[in-house]
This record gives structure tokens, C-alpha cells and sequence, in this order.
């Protein structure tokens, strides 16, 4: 096997989730970064670890026709694709789908699914930064070392000057390390940060130094004190020819596409029957259960966990519906609300974090009964482990779409239909 600093010659044969690209040495197989499929590249061993062995290229002997220059540090984070062409990352990523249920869910798709585009530049409308000894910006992969956020071309140009200023106030107070949460609506009229610095003397001495700080924020927070504007930025976009909106909290977690938001939304819509009984489950802010109710006519139980998205939720509910009647926020966890209610939906929508379900989760799920699951899914792992689990439950795939909502990385976002079988 291969040790640390070994240089290795290989031909790269497919991806892996991750970022990483499969290679082989004598049988051997090697993860790979900065590869495509079906180039030879000299690559040096970084790691190993349980059997693995993992390389980064240093040099391509046959560079694919899809090779591009990246436009900045491709390992900064948000980046580990953008040597490759954008329309082989779709394809890669649409690969990367299929093998997942292949191999981890043991399901075969009946075809495969195509990835809707995204603009690369700017979509990004949620973000984690970091300020280390005076940098504010993205970590390097695998890395504490801060990288100019600008050059990966995420972010609107606006907000990185945004950034920058706040930036420049937070080293003037002498501030080494902080945590910077950004949100943003999609038309970058509201700009909300929230910071995390661990140190209690930070407080409105922040806004003390002028407002060079404070340029293209509507809101700043700290340690859940509003030291300037507020904490929530607002959303709204026609669905099927009605407006919904979203009010969130900086924290909250939402879609973070700006440019493919809409249509992942309509995409969940067109699964929703009108009139019919639909139970969101991860309800988040209620982006999905806002437009059911609103534009689909759905009776609507909303169930989220987390304290401050639930709060999102309410709110949301109480402008979308303020009889009550349509749309009902529900504060308790999946599992407890599956294990207690007597509800029969027609339709479970699921839109889980990143770790997926949980078994007792998809149990409870399954004890539903509902004759549809639409399952939004932004990682192909528990995605295929979880549709596994659903059809060993009686569903069967119907469909699956995949969206772009993270160019330039191997993310990939999905919506998988289940229909009991």
C-alpha cells in the first residue's frame, strides 16, 4: 500500500462523494482530489487511514477536455469543483446519485436524474465565515487557514464589501477570532450577520468605531443581542401565481440558492394534490409548508424541532394563514410527533438535515401511512440509506430530481418522490 508522501501515478476511473475521485495502485484504492474521471494524474499521498489511501494531484499526464482554470483557490471551501467544467460537474454530480442508491440503498433508479443548473456566481445567500488574527473568510479544506471568500465568487460582490468593512472594524477592536454567520434574502436588500466571539467585553463597542462596520447591513447581532437594525431577513416569491413569503432568523437554517430556490420549491408544489392533507416534517421556517397551504389549498401540520426555527415557523403561519384553519405550526421533534399523533396525511413532506433520519424517525414516517413521501435531501448518503428504509417500509421511487444549489462543490440537492407501492 502506498505510504504518506508517495508520489503515485494513476488513471482516475470515477467520483466518490466527497469531492474525491476513485483511482486504483495495484488493486489498491485511491481517493483523489483535484482529478476527473478518465484522466492520468501524478498524485502525492496525503493520508491514510482503515485501508484507504488518499492523494492529491500534483500533476495531470492527460488532462480532460473538461479541465478549466479555477478562478481562485480551489481548495478553499465552496471549491473543490471549480476545475471542472460546469456542465461535467453536473454529470458527476447526476453519477454520484446513482451509485449512492446503487450502493448504500441497494435500489436501482429507472433513470438517471438530470441536475438543474445554477448561476456560479453569487447565489449563495447563507454562509459561515471565520476572523482569524485579522482575516475574515472561508477555512481551507480540511484546515484552519482562512481564505479570501471574494475570489470564490459564492458571495454577491456587494456582500463581500460588506464584509470586508465589518472585518477591517472587528480587527480595530483588537478581536484574533471570531465566528461570522451571514444571511441574505434573495434579492440582497436585507444582509443580517450575527457574531460569535466567545468574548463577553464584545459588545456595542463594535458599533463604537463609526459604521464603516455596518455598510450593506440591515442587521447586526451578537450573542442574541441586536446591536443594530434586526435579526431577520424577509423572502417572497410567486407560487403558482400567489405570493409567499418567509421571514428568518440570521441563524435559521433556509436554502441557501438564491437562483434555484423558486424552482426547488415549485418542484415539491407539483407533488402536492390541491385540497389535500399534508404533514411537513423539518419544517424549518415553513418553506415548503407556507406555498402548500397558500397556493395549493392544503390542510397543513408543520412540525419542526429546533427552538428558533419553530419560532420562524409560527410567525410565518400566522401571516400566511391568520384564521389558523390551513396551516398548523407544531414545536416537538419527528419522533415524538410521529409517535403520538393519530393524523393520516395524504402527502409527508421530509426535509431532514444533513445526518437524515433517524430509524425511529422513518418508522414513525412509515406508521403515517401517507400514500406520498416527497423527500428533499442535500446528501446522498442518508438520502439512499433512508429511501432504503422507506421502501423496505412499502414505498416505491417514483421520481427523483436533483438541483445545483452548491456549483463548484459535490454537494448535490435531491427530491425524491415515494409512493406506497
Amino acid at each position: 500500500m502506498p505510504e504518506v508522501g508517495d508520489l503515485v501515478t494513476v488513471r482516475v476511473e470515477k467520483p466518490a462523494a466527497g469531492g474525491w475521485m476513485i483511482a486504483r495502485v495495484d488493486g489498491q484504492i485511491v481517493f483523489v482530489s483535484g482529478a476527473i474521471p478518465g484522466e492520468s494524474v501524478t498524485a502525492r499521498v496525503e493520508r491514510t487511514a482503515k485501508g484507504l489511501v488518499y492523494a492529491a494531484t500534483e500533476t495531470i499526464e492527460d488532462p480532460s477536455p473538461d479541465r478549466r482554470d479555477p478562478a481562485g483557490d480551489p481548495a478553499c471551501g465552496g471549491c473543490l469543483y471549480s476545475h471542472i467544467a460546469y456542465e461535467r460537474q453536473r454529470e458527476i454530480k447526476s453519477a454520484i446519485l446513482v451509485d449512492a442508491f446503487a450502493r448504500l440503498g441497494r435500489l436501482t433508479l429507472a433513470s438517471t436524474p438530470s441536475v438543474a443548473p445554477s448561476r456560479e456566481d453569487g447565489y449563495r445567500m447563507r454562509a459561515r465565515l471565520h476572523l482569524r488574527r485579522g482575516r475574515l473568510g472561508f477555512f481551507r479544506e480540511g484546515s484552519h487557514e482562512i481564505c479570501d471568500a471574494r475570489q470564490t465568487r459564492q458571495l454577491l460582490s456587494e456582500t463581500c464589501d460588506s464584509l470586508e468593512a465589518l472585518g477591517a472594524d472587528l480587527q480595530s477592536l483588537g478581536l484574533d477570532t471570531c465566528e461570522v454567520e451571514l444571511s441574505e434574502n434573495i434579492a440582497a436588500t436585507e444582509r443580517v450577520v450575527a457574531l460569535d466571539s466567545g468574548a463577553a467585553s464584545l459588545d456595542a463597542r463594535v458599533l463604537s468605531r463609526g459604521t464603516a462596520g455596518l455598510a450593506g447591513l440591515t442587521g447586526l447581532v451578537l450573542g442574541g443581542r441586536v446591536l443594530h437594525g434586526g435579526a431577520y431577513v424577509q423572502d417572497r416569491f410567486g407560487v403558482e401565481g400567489r405570493e409567499a413569503s418567509w421571514r428568518r432568523h440570521v441563524l435559521a437554517f433556509f436554502q441557501g440558492n438564491r437562483y434555484l430556490l423558486p424552482r426547488l420549491v415549485d418542484c415539491v408544489m407539483e407533488q402536492i394534490d390541491s385540497g389535500s392533507f399534508v404533514v411537513d416534517l423539518y419544517a424549518g421556517a415553513g418553506l415548503f409548508s407556507v406555498p402548500a397551504a397558500v397556493a395549493r389549498g392544503a390542510q397543513v401540520t408543520a412540525v419542526e424541532g429546533d427552538r428558533a426555527a419553530a419560532r420562524d415557523l409560527k410567525w410565518n403561519a400566522e401571516q400566511a394563514d391568520p384564521s389558523g384553519e390551513a396551516l398548523e405550526p407544531v414545536h416537538q421533534s419527528v419522533e415524538e410527533f410521529c409517535a403520538r399523533t393519530s393524523l393520516r396525511p395524504d402527502i409527508v413532506i421530509l426535509d431532514p438535515p444533513r445526518t437524515g433520519i433517524s430509524k425511529e424517525g422513518v418508522a414513525g414516517v412509515a406508521r403515517l401511512a401517507a400514500r406520498r413521501v416527497v423527500y428533499v435531501s442535500c446528501d446522498v448518503a442518508t438520502l439512499a440509506r433512508d429511501a432504503r428504509r422507506l421502501v423496505d417500509a412499502g414505498y416505491a421511487i417514483r421520481s427523483v430530481e436533483a438541483f445545483d444549489m452548491f456549483p463548484n462543490t459535490p454537494h448535490v440537492e435531491a427530491v425524491v418522490v415515494l409512493e406506497k407501492g
